[in-house]
């Protein structure tokens, strides 16, 4: 089943990426941002799924303190990552609808680029922080992690230290919640304004599939860590990890692809190149 979901998660995402490469039509701020988005979540996935792939291969299921942490580093990374790619693209959205004829200035390839450029840095300097914060944590010996990867919930749970600090620093990775906020308050109360039923049928279209993939993300991590703050039973803690670190990066080109004309068709052009 893990093997399956990561070779769909992959190549559903290389896809997403091809595609937006192969046709001049997607290279737009919108596309840029969900080729780094498909980019992202193969990184995510991938910080968990093959180590329990090997696991389960070899029916161990250790990992050392230096692993647990190299993991939790990239997971934090690639998860902050796709946070403020998906704050970029509700700006994108929000300068589309609200702001259509500044659009082309505002959205350039320059500010694109930066915008990419300070992501990638602040992830991380924010990952490596989050790290450090961890190593200096005290574990008793023979902990037992009641997940399939070092879930930093569970691991601040396990911890004979105080975590203040290391839960606050967590949380300030959902900072871009704020942005992605305040870019649909402002789209949808420009949707309202319109007069028209038809523009503001298309105007939620073109903010749908976004809006879907942000549900999703925010939806599965915030059921990651009520399932560890909340006394669940350990095997709904497990469920909602795996809808958070595979199912969502599996899904996540499908919810960009199915209701999205232009990705069709560059899918389709670019399946008929390959065959």
């Amino acid at each position: 089943m893990f093997l399956s979901m990561y070779l769909v998660t992959i190549a559903g995402n290389l896809l997403i990426i091809l595609a937006v490469i192969s046709d001049p039509h997607l290279h737009t701020p919108m596309y840029f941002c969900l080729s780094n988005l498909s980019l992202a979540d193969i990184g995510f996935a991938s910080t968990a799924v093959p180590k329990v792939l090997m696991n389960i291969h070899s029916h161990q299921r250790d990992i050392s303190y230096s692993g647990c942490l190299i993991q939790l580093s990239f997971l934090y990374l690639f998860a902050c990552l796709d946070s403020l790619l998906l704050m970029v693209m509700a700006y994108d959205r929000f300068v589309a609808i609200c702001h259509p004829l500044h659009y082309p200035v505002i959205m350039n390839p320059r500010l694109c680029g930066f915008l990419l450029l300070v992501s990638i840095f602040f992830n991380f300097f924010d990952s490596q922080l989050h790290c450090i914060m961890m190593s200096q944590l005290t574990f008793c010996t023979g902990v037992e992690i009641p997940s399939f990867f070092c879930d930093p919930p569970q691991l601040f749970n396990l911890a004979c230290s105080d975590t203040a600090t290391n839960t606050i620093l967590m949380y300030l990775v959902g900072a871009p919640n704020s942005g992605i906020l305040f870019s649909y308050t402002r789209i949808v109360s420009s949707i309202l304004r319109v007069p028209s039923s038809s523009g503001k049928s298309k105007s939620f279209v073109i903010c749908g599939s976004h809006l879907s993939v942000v549900c999703l993300f925010y939806g599965t991590a915030a059921g990651v860590h009520l399932s560890s703050a909340v006394s669940h039973p350990l095997r709904m803690g497990a469920v909602a990890s795996v809808m958070y670190t595979v199912v969502t990066p599996m899904l996540n080109p499908f919810i960009s692809s199915l209701r999205n004309p232009d990705i069709k068709r560059a899918l389709q052009r670019l399946l008929s190149r390959i065959s």
